[in-house]
């Protein structure tokens, strides 16, 4: 019983170690966190084989919420249980969460609109999610069909904007999905060995689906501003599909309308994220942490992240009878299609509507994403770049 003991706290500190370090090196978005993984996690410790991490990571491709983390989360989960997932994720998370509170500590009661370096962060926003789309466009929309639900989702998100106009276009996107892709033939796939019962997952999805409803009725029959605050970051990480990225237009809608925070914190915000290591969700600990201090950046980043531990304890024991099913498979190319367009109309506001004002923002921009894309300059470089730029064109 001691030696399952003593291996069991040893494996989870072996989890801590490595996640950490790969939340303080991992940086280039979703899709480089994934590489990182690959090599720590599959090639140098085998902890899994080859095709039990390409079906993982397809589960949390189909999964809303933060993809790269829940791929952690998962490989913490087969390697010591709940807890091993538990420390998958202090150890990814943590670090980005310490620097953006800090920041967002530091930035607090400034006003930032004038700032010149400010500025040049939120023209960092427009380059990154730029390079987000254009890769996202060429994997998820190749052929005609894709790109009509893509262009449905940016048109109803643009012409239709209130809080749930993202989560209707995913709905349809879905359905359209369902009927146009249901007949797609699956790749076969070799099944996957996880420490959680069915019964412990059940528990998990009703959880995740209780809190969605609970939460919203909770914050409308109170005042109690904690509840409303954790119900909007609750309910970002709980619809949104495509990554870090595609939660800026939710956080957005959330948090700037209705005065908790000013669109030039909210931005310039953003554009730091991109220079910190770790998970982009991590940018709700500087929202949180400006609306109400460190309690609120701590609490943010609880409530943004739950949904997606919930959803990847609840649905690994299911995900081998769900990933041989062609029309869920439909469905979830119809949601991948609508992720493109949802994160088009965000690009247009309030990214570009709020950073590019003249011909040399454009140009500044144009030379950034080059540098970002041709060049392939680390992101962090790039957001030095850009704040230094913003301070010179200010003194222009």
């Amino acid at each position: 019983m001691k030696d399952n003991s003593k291996s069991q706290f040893k494996r989870l500190t072996e989890i801590l170690w490595i996640s950490t370090k790969l939340g303080l090196t991992s940086f280039g978005g979703p899709i480089a966190h994934l590489g990182y993984f690959h090599n720590e996690y599959i090639r140098k410790r085998k902890w899994l084989d080859e095709r039990s991490y390409a079906d993982l990571v397809a589960l949390c491709q189909f999964l809303p919420g933060p993809a790269s983390s829940q791929v952690g989360i998962g490989i913490g989960v087969m390697r010591a249980g709940v807890l091993g997932g538990i420390m998958a994720f202090i150890g990814f998370t943590l670090p980005s969460v310490i620097a953006l509170i800090l920041f967002a500590l530091i930035l607090k009661g400034w006003h930032v609109d004038n700032m010149g370096w400010i500025h040049g962060l939120k023209i960092v926003a427009v380059v990154v999610v730029a390079q987000a789309i254009l890769g996202m466009a060429q994997k998820l929309t190749p052929d005609l069909k894709r790109k009509s639900i893509a262009l449905f989702s940016l048109v109803g998100t643009l012409i239709w904007q209130s809080t749930y106009t993202q989560v209707c276009m995913i709905i349809a996107s879905a359905f359209i999905g369902y009927l146009f892709f249901k007949q797609v033939e699956t790749e076969k796939h070799l099944p996957i060995t996880v420490p959680i019962t069915r019964r412990f997952a059940i528990i998990c999805l009703t959880l995740f689906f209780g809190l969605l409803i609970i939460l919203p009725i909770l914050r409308e029959i109170t005042s109690y501003k904690w509840i409303a605050l954790f119900d909007s970051f609750y309910r970002s990480g709980s619809l949104v599909f495509g990554g870090g990225h595609v939660v800026l237009p939710l956080l957005e809608r959330e948090f700037v309308p209705t005065g908790w925070l000013s669109k030039e914190n909210f931005l310039a915000g953003y554009g730091l994220a991109q220079a910190v290591p770790g998970p982009l969700f991590t940018f709700a600990a500087y929202i949180g942490a400006v609306i109400n201090g460190w309690k609120g950046g701590l609490l943010a980043t609880v409530a943004i992240f739950l949904p997606a531990f919930l959803l990847i304890l609840g649905t690994l024991p299911f995900w081998d009878t769900l990933r041989r099913n062609p029309k869920i498979n439909g469905a979830l190319i119809g949601v991948n299609s609508a992720v493109v367009g949802i994160l088009i109309s965000a690009f247009y506001t309030p990214i570009w509507s709020s950073s590019i004002f003249s011909p040399i923002d454009f140009a500044f921009g144009s030379i950034l994403f080059s540098l970002l894309v041709f060049w392939k300059l680390p992101p962090w470089v790039i957001v030095l770049l850009g704040a230094l730029g913003g301070f010179l064109i200010d003194l222009l």
